[in-house]
């Protein structure tokens, strides 16, 4: 059985790993917007952590470092009396 370098595999290896994190990224950012989503149905954070059988820490920190940054502040637009 012929085995492939090992520099090679490790090159395989870290590309894998890439892809992988790039999925858990793509899918935490998706399950955080489908946690707002609940926030917003059901009225709190609280009411969807019940829902879910989770801690309302786990679904409040999941929201704020998931969720679709805003632009820097003083960026949108603006109004003048």
């Amino acid at each position: 059985m012929d085995m492939k370098p090992w520099r090679e595999r490790v090159r395989e290896e870290d590309q894998l790993l890439e892809q992988l994190q790039s999925l858990v990224s793509d899918s935490a950012k998706r399950r955080a917007a489908a946690l707002a989503e609940g926030v917003a149905e059901l009225g709190s954070v609280y009411k969807v952590a019940g829902d879910i059988g989770k801690s309302w820490t786990a679904v409040d920190n999941a929201i704020k470092k998931h969720a679709t940054k805003k632009g820097p502040a003083g960026t949108g637009p603006t109004t003048t009396a």
